[in-house]
């Protein structure tokens, strides 16, 4: 039976090794096998629970609720609620695509375009607001609703956020450095706390944190110093190369 290696699943599905490792320690993914040396191995059936998570995460998921939600859906639940979410994707883009065409056309026929013309296209092509539950069937629905105890977030991340703030805020203050070890416990706390707010999506988190070590007069977030920016990079740094060790 084939088996791969943390290293080949990461490069296969372009998921990064730290995401794979964070599905772990939740208990999201674990790997079915491992050998003498401790390096852990992924089956077959594995790599079809990582494709569900994917799918359930394209529809806005969060991780809590997939971990509650995986072993009650099926494979074949999934890729319909996944095709229903592509098919509105499609549609979307089929829409917006025609009206530039007409704007098009109507730049070519009169020369010039009215912003009421514009504004009308602009708004019919607006995406609905949809929850990831609607994706799925009504049947299905009704049994998620029922399964999750909330579909709901509270303020806790960000009274969490605020808290490893303060924290990092004294360590400044009193010189301690990055690399020390309150530093990688803030590092692990919010990187666990990042995993759950953007619910895995690496690629996701690194947008986010090149537009917050921009100025905040620039993107409307928060206020944050420069030495705070750099106190997170680098116990992030620290306690990343202490996770491989």
């Amino acid at each position: 039976m084939t088996k791969w290696t943390t290293g080949q699943v990461s490069k296969q599905r372009d998921i990064s090794v730290r995401t794979l490792r964070y599905y772990d320690q939740i208990g999201l993914l674990t790997p079915s096998d491992k050998d003498g040396n401790g390096r852990r191995h992924y089956s077959e059936e594995d790599l079809f629970t990582l494709e569900k998570i994917t799918m359930l995460k394209s529809l806005s998921l969060p991780l809590d609720e997939i971990r509650q939600v995986m072993d009650k859906l099926s494979f074949r639940h999934i890729l319909i609620a996944h095709h229903n979410h592509l098919q509105e994707q499609l549609a979307a883009l089929q829409g917006s695509i025609e009206n530039t065409t007409s704007l098009i056309h109507m730049i070519d026929l009169e020369g010039e375009l009215s912003w009421d013309r514009v504004s009308h296209l602009i708004r019919t092509i607006q995406p609905k607001s949809r929850q990831w539950i609607d994706y799925f069937g009504e049947e299905e629905s009704a049994f998620l609703q029922q399964a999750l105890p909330s579909l709901s977030r509270g303020d806790s991340a960000t009274q969490h956020y605020v808290s490893l703030l303060r924290r990092i805020e004294w360590c400044v203050r009193q010189s301690i450095p990055p690399e020390s070890e309150e530093g990688c416990r803030i590092a692990s706390e919010l990187m666990k706390l990042s995993h759950e707010t953007f619910g895995g999506d690496e690629e996701l988190m690194d947008k986010f944190w090149e537009v917050r070590k921009r100025p905040a007069e620039e993107t409307g977030l928060y206020p944050v110093s420069s030495e705070v920016l750099e106190f997170v990079e680098r116990s992030i740094a620290a306690a990343s190369q202490q996770g491989e060790e």
